[in-house]
Formats: C-alpha cells, structure tokens, sequence
C-alpha cells in the first residue's frame, strides 16, 4: 500500500468520530473539523472504487465514469450547502476549486517536479486545448455578473434563467469535450492515459496478482462512500457557520480555500504524486481537466440543482471571485502554453495562489453571503 493510501486509510477513524460528535453534540468546531477530516479518506476511496469499476468497463466507459465522478465528493457538499440556503459559499467553492486546482494543484505539480527533474515536458497542443475551454469558462461566469453590473432593475428572475441558459450551453460543451477527448481526437491524451494505465497495472499486478477487480464490490465500495460524504456534508454545512465564525473565517473564504482543498484532496495528491514521478502530461490533465470539470459541469449542475430545490442559483458571482479565475486562468494558460515546465514556474503559480488567498481572508464580509 503506497504511503498517500495508508494516509487515507488511516484517516478513516474520523468518520465515526464525526458521527459521535454530530450524535453527542459536541462544539460546532468539533463537528465541522471531524466532518472535513471524515470526507477526505472518503472522497479518496470513491475515485479508488471508480478506476477499480473503469478497468472492468473499459476504456470509454471507464473514462466517462472517472469524468463524472471526479468531483462528486465536492458536488456532494455543494448540493447540501444549496439545500440549506448557502448560495454563496456554493458559488465561492465553484470559484474556489478553478482557482485551486490552476494555481495550488499544478503549482505544486510544477514545483516538486521540478525540485527533482530540472525540466518537465507535456503536450503543448492539449494545453491549448484546455486553455481554450478555460477561456470559455470564464466568458460564461463573466456575462451574467456583467449584465446585472451594467444595468439597472435587473430582476433576479431574469439572472435565473438566463444562468439556466447558460448552463446548459456549457454542459453541452462539456459533453463535446469527452467526445473529442475518448473518441475523435483521443490520440492527444494517449500519452497520459499510458503513463496512468502503466501505474495502475504494476499497482494492481501487486494488488490482484492477475485477477480483474471484483466490479460488484467496488461498486458498493462506491455507493457506501458515496452515503457516507453525503452524511458528513450534512454534518459539516450544519456546523459550518458556526465554527467558521468562531476561527475568524469569512463564509467567503471558507468556500473559496477551505471546501475545495477538502473535497479535492485525494486528487489533488494524485496529480502532484505522478508530476514527482516525472508524468507531467498526466499530472497538467488531472489538475486543468479538474478546473474544466468544476466549470463546464459542476457549476451547471449546481445551478439546475438549486432550480429543483427551490433554492435559486445563478451565476452572478462576486466581481472579486471573478477576478481571481481570470487572474488563474491568465496565468496557468502563460506557463503551460509552451509544454514545459519547472520549479520557477510552479513558484509563481502557488504565490499567486497564496496572494489571492490572502486577498480573500482579508476581503470584507459580503451581504446576504449566507
């Protein structure tokens, strides 16, 4: 067992903790700290499950399995953030995880990486790609805030559809990009699916001796973990106001660095694990094809979500959140458009993480952020 499972694994005793310090009623602090340490070995083991489930369906299933689960450790926790009425901590973990995944993922990518191969190369043509796709996102978050900050009397109705307009646009460009990625021009991520193919066979020789992994296992594997986060993110929403007020955090910056870090760690470690191993084209696919993912489905999803739940979401963000994508955006398509990479470049990527992450803890409380 490598040493980031074994860490998982480990952490797996904070999930009945958290039930007894829900059960109990301990502090909100507690509930909120246990529930956050509970949801990372979860969220670990349902993309364990899931690749286990992709080797058996193969390649183009599997792909479409591992592009839906992705992020559905943090779809969970922002679905039941909506159901309570946070619509604005929904939208900062949105911002929140483009920016993480651009700036601290792949910087940390880039810079450990680096610390030990001097240059790091990866396909400058998928950069582009992505780069592209990026671009596209920050369009569809800037129009409807741009609407609303350029006119006068605009109903929040109209924002609502014309974000539910939008949505579907981009889950709609979402479901052209698995296209073009597992079927027309699957040749473009041949590299790194062979280098994540090639890890997870010497992993799973050692692991199965052979054999396919049991499809009805993992399957439960899968539906128990899936339960499990959605427990604990009731547990954490219901105490997140609470403890996030006594740590002297805005419900912004909660949203926008805490939320994500937690419902992305065991990804996270998987793209700056393989970037140490020297995979750099499979390390910039997993932390830019995250970002892409929150953008182009996540979001959407969430918004037709709060339409259903009768809790209304749109996409009129905070021009400060905006910003910040277009800051990250702007500066990991920079240094990723030549197809090299270094331990400079992943510095700048993480001080510039650093730097918004400090313009957010310090940014005032917004009104009718809750």
């Amino acid at each position: 067992m490598s040493t980031k499972n074994l860490v998982f694994t480990i952490l797996l005793i904070f999930v009945p903790i958290s039930i007894a310090a829900h059960l109990l009623e301990w502090s909100a602090l507690a509930q909120f700290a246990t529930a956050c340490l509970a949801i990372l070995p979860l969220a670990a083991w349902m993309g364990t499950a899931t690749e286990e489930i992709a080797v058996v369906a193969g390649p183009s299933l599997g792909g479409l399995l591992n592009a839906t689960f992705g992020n559905a450790a943090e779809l969970i926790i922002a679905i039941v953030a909506l159901k309570e009425g946070l619509v604005g901590v929904v939208k900062a973990s949105i911002t929140g995880s483009i920016i993480g995944n651009l700036l601290l993922v792949l910087g940390l990518a880039m810079f450990l990486g680096g610390v030990r191969f001097k240059e790091q190369n990866f396909q400058p043509v998928l950069a582009r790609v992505n780069a592209s796709a990026m671009n596209l996102a920050v369009i569809a978050l800037l129009l409807p805030t741009a609407v609303n900050f350029t006119s006068t009397g605009v109903e929040e109705s109209l924002l609502q559809k014309m974000s539910i307009a939008v949505a579907i646009v981009l889950m709609l460009v979402y479901a052209l990009t698995l296209l073009f990625s597992m079927k027309t021009h699957s040749y473009l991520y041949d590299v790194g699916m062979a280098e994540l193919a090639a890890a997870e066979d010497s992993q799973r020789e050692a692991e199965h001796a052979g054999h396919k992994p049991n499809v009805f296992l993992w399957a439960g594997v899968l539906a128990a973990a899936t339960i499990s986060i959605a427990i604990e993110s009731e547990f954490l929403v219901g105490s997140l106001e609470e403890a996030t007020s006594q740590l002297g955090l805005t419900e912004l910056f909660t949203g926008v660095i805490l939320l994500p870090i937690i419902g992305n760690a065991a990804e996270n470690a998987a793209a700056v694990v393989v970037a140490i191993k020297n995979k750099m084209d499979l390390s910039v696919s997993v932390a830019v094809g995250a970002s892409m993912q929150v953008a182009l489905f996540v979001a959407p999803v969430l918004v037709l979500a709060g339409w259903f739940l009768g809790q209304p979401m749109d996409l009129n963000f905070n021009p400060f959140e905006l910003v910040a994508v277009a800051v990250a955006v702007l500066i990991a398509n920079s240094i990723s458009s030549d197809g090299k990479s270094n331990w400079l470049e992943g510095t700048l990527l993480l001080a510039t993480y650093i730097i918004l992450g400090i313009a957010f803890f310090y940014h005032p409380v917004i009104e009718g952020m809750a």
